[in-house]
């Protein structure tokens, strides 16, 4: 009988689990829909996000951190330097390695899309929140950096 409240708050948790899985995906697929979409594929935007956070790198490094085959990631930046998203430089230190970053116009369009998400989530939130769900909400987020953090 003890185990009874453990499981009914294991299943309650459980339960908020699922709800909260299933919340995010869905709001990260509308915050994708805002702004510039011309889809690329996750691998790729995994590689700009990269690039944007630790600056330039080879292939190899980029295929590293990202835990992909080395051909696999020569693909995915050939296909981002046909787009116009990346670039190659010759290694000064090392002239057979190619140190790749991102172009001016990926930079351009990852603050553009930043910009338009944010301003549709800061809409949403204003048209659809009083200012007291508005609060509680604050309060969420700050659960959720807890469930996030190290």
């Amino acid at each position: 009988m003890n185990s009874s409240p453990a499981r009914a708050g294991s299943a309650r948790t459980s339960a908020l689990a699922e709800d909260l899985r299933l919340l995010i995906g869905t709001l990260k697929r509308r915050l994708r829909e805002q702004g510039q979409r011309e889809d690329l594929p996750p691998s790729q935007v995994a590689v700009l996000l990269r690039l944007e956070k630790d600056g330039p790198a080879t292939v190899s490094s980029l295929a590293r951190s990202e835990g992909m085959r080395p051909q696999s990631m020569s693909s995915a930046i050939a296909a981002l330097e046909a787009a116009g998203l990346v670039r190659g430089a010759s290694d000064p230190d090392d002239g057979r390695q190619t140190i790749m970053s991102l172009t001016d116009t990926c930079r351009e369009r990852l603050r553009t899309g930043r910009a338009a998400r944010q301003d549709w989530l800061s809409r949403t939130i204003a048209a659809r929140l009083t200012p007291r769900e508005q609060e509680e909400l604050a309060s969420a987020v700050g659960l959720l950096k807890r469930l996030v953090n190290d």
